[in-house]
């Protein structure tokens, strides 16, 4: 029995708003695609300055428009795929670029109350002022400057009202468009969209979970604990929701702030050489760094000289086994060994399609090779990592989310570093850490380690071995034991097969009605309808509806 879901009245309002935008911007690509534009009058064009402006913009920059109009869960789809050039056209990928998670002030909204309702107590309890106007508004929250009743100064993290339901109205939509377009199109098979909002829904479902946000800030601040060059944001939990962040107000200076850094005696070169070694550190000590290090989540603290980062909701994590793998890709890069890179990548990445391995070792051998024949004053990592991700995309290889937020976070931070000082190279940073990493891979702690967790994989063999024996010896004698055996293509050839058995069958039963009806005719079997038998000629007809419809199904199914 088929069973049809009737959405909820908010779920087919915000159908009727995607909708209504696609619509708009779709209508315009009409024009556009059509050439009617170029038969509109420019006295009407002049008249309407909108109709103009749309008419002249890139079906690209259509896209980042429909997104940043639809709201908050589709900018932020925006942003995540903005690093996905393993998947997108790199001009989709640089409009995507410039969806900012920024958005208008809330009209009419009520800090108070707000706060209020989520410490279900009077502001007044809690804190000396509130700035009614905010220090900055995203997507997903606004942030307010205010006071706690012991003079210190902290900032307030809200979540926009009933930024949920959006979301979780968006999220079902795009559920039923990636089911769609998995089932319907070949081509989104091979990214599989299903897997793909599943996981983004994670990722914005983790982003307005605020408990979790004050968690990492918290783990953040204990992998930096003693190193005097970082300073992590203090967060009071005692004024804090899952929907509302109460941290330490930060009085720094943004760190592209060049002029300012000068003006109290601090060196942008320095500032930029001790920034990308603490994001570095995060990565390949910590495992364990942000996601989004972009200037506006980055401040000095002048009196201090300490580097602070902001804006903890998006974190990546790195497995040990991974962040041991990062290593030797280090190495193998710097050694030049296209086989190990290759062999590294098949094992973290989640998918491998690879359709021409010769292809895929050429593509690595030039990118390592143009990197050593670089002079290490011109390398520019953010470059390489994005011909990197150029390679994997053309030779169908996907690797783990976190890897491309890491790719996205190294090109964002060495940014960072050249804004701060153009004479900047990220590859001085990373010198500290081959080194260790060489060492590390060649210490006998490391080799006893290796080789005692091998003996203990041997001994745990050993031990179930007898047992996984006499349990498949028991099924044998039970005749419980199955093999499973896939043929690849059988089930098309029994369809084949099938089709071909049943058009024989039809075309004897043809064959069988035209002879037993020209019999009848020339027997001139009664009754007869103007001399002619009326078994026979029903006969003939049903060997024509027949012969028709097995000559259309052939043409339908192109086999002739």
């Amino acid at each position: 029995m088929i069973t049809f879901k009737i959405p909820k009245q908010k779920e087919i309002k915000r159908y009727a708003t995607v909708f209504n935008v696609l619509a708009k911007y779709g209508f315009e690509d009409v024009l556009v695609n059509s050439g009617i534009a170029k038969v509109i009058p420019k006295s009407y064009l002049g008249g309407h300055p909108d109709t103009k402006k749309n008419l002249s913009l890139s079906t690209y920059e259509r896209i980042r428009m429909v997104l940043e109009e639809l709201g908050p869960t589709y900018v932020k789809l925006g942003q995540v795929f903005s690093n996905r050039e393993d998947m997108l056209p790199p001009e989709l990928v640089k409009e995507l670029e410039k969806l900012q998670d920024h958005a208008p002030n809330l009209k009419n909204f009520d800090v108070q109350k707000a706060i209020e309702t989520e410490l279900n107590r009077a502001p007044s309890d809690c804190f000396q002022s509130i700035e009614p106007e905010p220090l900055a508004a995203a997507s997903l929250a606004q942030v307010h400057r205010a006071r706690l009743l012991n003079g210190e100064d902290v900032v307030l993290k809200i979540q926009r009202p009933h930024i949920d339901e959006v979301i979780e109205s968006d999220l079902l939509i795009m559920k039923q468009v990636a089911k769609a377009l998995e089932k319907h199109s070949v081509q989104a098979q091979a990214f599989q969209p299903v897997r793909i909002i599943d996981s983004f829904e994670q990722s914005i479902g983790e982003e307005l979970q605020f408990l979790r946000e004050m968690g990492n800030a918290e783990k953040f601040a204990k992998n930096f604990e003693g190193n005097d060059m970082i300073y992590v944001p203090k967060v009071y939990r005692k004024f804090s929701t899952n929907r509302l962040i109460c941290m330490e107000y930060i009085d720094g200076i943004k760190v592209s702030e060049t002029d300012q850094l000068r003006a109290v005696n601090i060196d942008p070169s320095a500032v930029a050489k001790f920034g990308v070694d603490l994001y570095l550190a995060q990565i390949l000590e910590h495992g364990f760094f942000h996601a989004d290090p972009h200037p506006g989540n980055i401040f000095v603290i002048p009196d201090e000289a300490q580097i602070c980062f902001l804006d903890f909701g998006m974190m990546g994590t790195v497995l040990p086994n991974d962040k041991e793998a990062l290593g030797d890709l280090l190495l193998y890069f710097l050694r030049k060994d296209v086989n190990k890179i290759i062999n590294l990548l098949e094992k973290i990445a989640v998918k491998t399609d690879i359709p021409d391995q010769k292809k895929l070792e050429q593509d690595l051998y030039e990118l390592v090779e143009g990197v050593s024949n670089t002079t290490i004053q011109n390398i520019k990592v953010g470059t390489i990592l994005n011909r990197f991700k150029t390679v994997l995309y053309e030779n169908k290889i996907i690797l783990p989310h976190y890897m491309y937020m890491l790719i996205r976070g190294i090109i964002i931070i060495e940014g960072v570093g050249r804004r701060l000082d153009p004479e900047f190279n990220i590859t001085a940073n990373l010198e500290p850490y081959t080194s260790k990493i060489i060492s590390k891979r060649f210490s006998l702690k490391r080799l006893f380690k290796k080789n005692f967790n091998r003996l203990q994989d041997l001994n745990n063999l050993v031990d179930t071995l007898p047992d996984d024996i006499n349990s498949i010896l028991k099924k044998i004698k039970d005749g419980k034991l199955v093999v499973v055996h896939e043929h690849k293509g059988l089930k098309e050839f029994q369809n084949a097969t099938s089709k071909s058995v049943n058009r024989l069958v039809f075309a004897v039963i043809i064959a069988a009605l035209s002879i037993g009806s020209s019999i009848l005719v020339m027997a001139q079997m009664p009754p007869l309808i103007n001399g002619i038998p009326l078994l026979g000629a029903i006969g003939f007809v049903l060997s024509a509806i027949l012969g028709f419809y097995i000559v259309i199904s052939i043409f339908r199914n192109d086999q002739f």
